[in-house]
């Protein structure tokens, strides 16, 4: 049996009648019987009888009624699947984000998303930007997430937010009481900052030197995360990416724009030509709705 003469026994065995079965199929009663009398022919075995105007089943059309039901059932269950991937309700999240940004707001907008959608699966990977562009490239993760710079032919990138290292520090330091900190106040100061190889160093190291302050780095640290956990321990002034604090606030901590800003820019990086999911669209715009929501916060 084809699929088309499935709809019909399945129609036939709900209705009752060919004209009920013409009626839930959306077609003429010829071509039910049509259909009918062809799946009979082709199979060699009845599967109605005429009784009183309406067809009753034989034992035989009884016996693979089950089976039938069940493709069906399976059938309604793929159409709502893909329903629900194209509507965004389910499917998998594979990401990849650099540490600051995975543990900062990337996680907060992954809970927040998946909370909307219970069926969903995500993966996030927490790494170095380094190896953020290695799982794309390698379609290991469908987006990552990093800072630039960002070169390699074999992704494309887009801008996701714009902002500046942050001053973040104790609510007791004496620079607490500024809005803002200007970068010839760090002069002498202890500062935690990320080890030489970070990409982010680069951009402190530049800064501090362009503005001619002689910096005094008391700790140097892989994650911003440490960096704050320092500076809640006292330790100096964490300059380190301004979200962080926003996504996970820590109680007697403070964070204070540097000026002159020492820009970052948030990419999102994807293989190019790499298709690209529904739900990985949907996630996109979520993702850029909250970075701006914090901002502001």
């Amino acid at each position: 049996m084809n699929l088309r003469q499935l709809e019909v026994f399945h129609a036939v065995m709900r209705a009752g009648t060919v004209t009920g079965a013409a009626r839930l199929l959306g077609v003429t009663q010829p071509s039910v019987s049509t259909v009918l009398k062809h799946c009979e022919e082709q199979l060699r075995i009845p599967l109605f009888r005429r009784i009183g105007g309406r067809l009753q089943p034989t034992p035989e059309a009884e016996a693979i009624l089950p089976d039938i039901e069940a493709i069906f059932a399976r059938l309604d269950s793929v159409d709502r699947q893909l329903q629900d991937l194209k509507g965004g309700r389910i499917g998998t999240l594979s990401l990849a984000g650099a540490f600051p940004i995975a543990n900062g707001y990337l996680a907060a907008a992954v809970a927040s998303f998946q909370m909307e959608r219970p069926r969903l699966r995500v993966v996030l990977q927490s790494l170095t930007s380094p190896e953020v562009i290695d799982r794309v490239v390698s379609r290991e993760v469908e987006l990552g997430i990093a800072f630039e710079p960002v070169v390699n032919p074999e992704v494309e990138t887009e801008v996701l937010v714009t902002s500046g290292v942050s001053c973040v520090m104790r609510d007791t330091h004496p620079l607490a009481e500024r809005e803002e900190i200007a970068i010839h106040e760090l002069d002498g100061v202890p500062i935690i900052t990320y080890l030489p190889r970070a990409l982010l160093r680069s951009n402190v190291d530049r800064a501090l030197s362009d503005a001619g302050v002689m910096p005094r780095f008391s700790v140097q640290v892989s994650l911003s995360l440490t960096g704050m956990a320092l500076a809640y321990h006292g330790a100096g002034i964490a300059l380190v990416e301004p979200f962080l604090l926003k996504a996970l606030p820590l109680p007697g901590l403070v964070a204070r724009p540097l000026r002159p800003r020492i820009e970052l820019k948030t990419l999102l990086i994807r293989a190019r030509s790499a298709p690209r999911s529904a739900i990985m669209a949907r996630f996109v715009t979520h993702l850029r709705k909250e970075v701006v929501e914090m901002a502001r916060a």
